[in-house]
């Protein structure tokens, strides 16, 4: 949506909240009014009572919080020269850590999905927890298809360290192009910050967070076998046939976990490897099934879960943000080993 659809779009919609207000008297919206070699988007005069005030809005075409934090910024500098003046930001859509962040800078907010926040004077409305419009998830949502992910991955497995886009895009093994846009879609959302020309992630534990939301270890294709032997014995077997052949392999979910925060025991185990399933299943004398697995490989829905794999034990195991993802997914004693990764493992690195 352009700008000027939605300083119009909001106009009508703070217009239609002001004047539901019975004690206010609400003039026409001033649209780019200059105040002091300065132009807002728009301004509101209203009276309440025998107080004259100005309600003065500052509109962005996106409610991320790097674009909400310069707005407020712009609301600071009108509000030191206007005397009884009130902000607002507006959007298509705020966030709730967005508007937290307008409650605590003192100013409004109003956004296009019914959210809004207004206290000034004895008027005080809250709407809030309007779901996203599809467009704003659409673009969060692209923060998380396999190659952009890739970038993600490599961040995250690596949270202290600075980045050139360069560097990241080599190191992801994606596009220069594509990495110049994860990194201007992080810096909107806050996840990462820019040092001496340099990225670096912000708010590891956000994004992670929102990784998780938007990923399910089901996106890989998975095959189901059994075979005696206890689930450690397999992944021997299945790691010196693919070391023997030079094939990606990598162990996940709770057989990686078990080798690098050991939670629980385990009766059925898992490992990516990047082709020749089958033939790596007869050579190790796996018998595919459809109930009662006590080995499952996963072709990956993309090459970039075996990066940051190590060799533990002499057997490669996925990096611990993958295996966090992975865990995550899988319900119930999944969820619980996660857990523990996360507090054992990742947080101590952030």
């Amino acid at each position: 949506m352009k700008e000027q659809e939605v300083v119009d779009r909001i106009r009508e919609r703070l217009g239609g909240l002001l004047g539901d207000i019975p004690f206010l008297e609400v003039g026409q919206p001033i649209m780019r009014m200059s105040l002091e070699n300065r132009q807002p988007d728009l301004l509101f005069e209203v009276m309440a009572g025998n107080r004259p005030l100005k309600i003065i809005v500052e509109v962005k075409s996106m409610g991320e919080q790097r674009q909400v934090r310069y707005a407020i910024q712009q609301l600071r500098e009108y509000l030191a020269w206007i005397e009884d003046a009130y902000g607002v930001v507006a959007a298509p859509y705020i966030s709730n850590d967005t508007a937290r962040l307008c409650q605590e800078n003192g100013v409004g907010y109003v956004d296009l999905a019914g959210n809004c926040f207004l206290n000034f004077g004895q008027v005080y409305i809250e709407q809030k927890n309007y779901p996203n419009p599809t467009v704003e998830k659409r673009q969060l949502r692209s923060l998380f298809t396999p190659r952009s992910s890739r970038v993600l991955r490599v961040m995250l497995v690596n949270p202290g360290r600075a980045w050139q886009v360069q560097e990241l895009a080599e190191e992801a093994n994606v596009s220069l192009g594509l990495a110049f846009k994860i990194k201007e879609r992080l810096f909107d959302l806050e996840y990462a910050r820019e040092e001496n020309r340099k990225i670096l992630v912000n708010s590891p534990g956000e994004l992670l967070e929102k990784w998780t939301d938007n990923y399910s270890f089901r996106r890989n294709k998975m095959y189901d076998f059994f075979s005696f032997g206890e689930p450690k014995e397999i992944e021997r077997r299945l790691a010196g046939y693919c070391q023997e052949r030079e094939i990606p392999y990598a162990l996940t979910l709770f057989s990686g976990a078990a080798l690098v925060a050991p939670f629980a025991r385990y009766a059925r185990g898992f490992a990516y490897v990047g082709k020749g399933i089958r033939e790596l299943a007869a050579s190790v004398e796996l018998k595919e099934v459809s109930s009662g697995p006590n080995f499952s490989i996963l072709e990956p829905y993309d090459e970039g879960v075996f990066y940051g794999s190590r060799k533990i034990d002499g057997i490669e195991v996925a990096c611990d943000v993958q295996l966090y993802l992975d865990l995550v997914g899988y319900k119930g004693r999944g969820e619980e080993s996660a857990k523990f990764l996360l507090e054992q493992r990742i947080k101590p690195q952030w």
